[in-house]
């Protein structure tokens, strides 16, 4: 069993909720090897969507780099960030979010769940395959042994749900189930 929960929880509750768990934070504050399943961790090498030849260190890079917003299109320079930093492109400093470009060369602007949908879902699957498929194996194997409780800041698992940010864990939750969303 793998469920999802809360970073902002205190771990004395998961613990009571989740008696005997195996409780695994996979934040970018995490402080063990479980960090590189964040979004934000340079895992490197990571194929940007619709863009021959190019690369980003971390999943956040291609998501970030890709956007445009009312006064600034996408920032490239976003693929190469390694140190989980100042990642973040926000509308309080570029206004509006138009979408996601398709591409580095394209002109076509993808929304929100389409962007979802063909960036940053096959972004992420590729990470979990290329990068981190010894973590994944690892938690498949806890997991079939006790509950294993994955921390993450967002716990939404709608990735249809444009209104909430999509929970990373519970994508690393549903490729260890065999139905991650296509």
């Amino acid at each position: 069993m793998i469920v999802i929960e809360s970073k902002k929880k205190s771990i004395e509750t998961i613990k009571k909720q989740y008696a005997d768990a195996y409780i695994i934070d996979v934040t970018s504050h995490a402080t063990d090897q479980f960090v590189k399943l964040s979004p934000f961790y340079p895992n490197g090498g990571i194929p940007v969507p619709f863009s021959p030849m190019k690369t980003s260190a971390s999943v956040e890079g291609i998501w970030q780099g890709l956007k445009v917003f009312e006064s600034e299109g996408i920032d490239s320079k976003m693929f190469g960030v390694k140190n989980m930093k100042n990642i973040k492109r926000t509308t309080r400093k570029f206004g509006k979010c138009l979408g996601h470009q398709k591409g580095v060369n394209s002109e076509e602007l993808l929304g929100y769940i389409e962007a979802r949908k063909l960036i940053y879902l096959p972004s992420y699957k590729w990470v979990l395959e290329n990068r981190c498929a010894d973590l994944v194996k690892l938690i498949r194997i806890i997991s079939q042994k006790k509950a294993v409780v994955l921390l993450d800041y967002d716990t939404n698992s709608d990735v249809w749900d444009p209104k909430k940010p999509l929970s990373h864990a519970s994508l690393i939750k549903a490729y260890i189930e065999g139905n991650y969303p296509e």
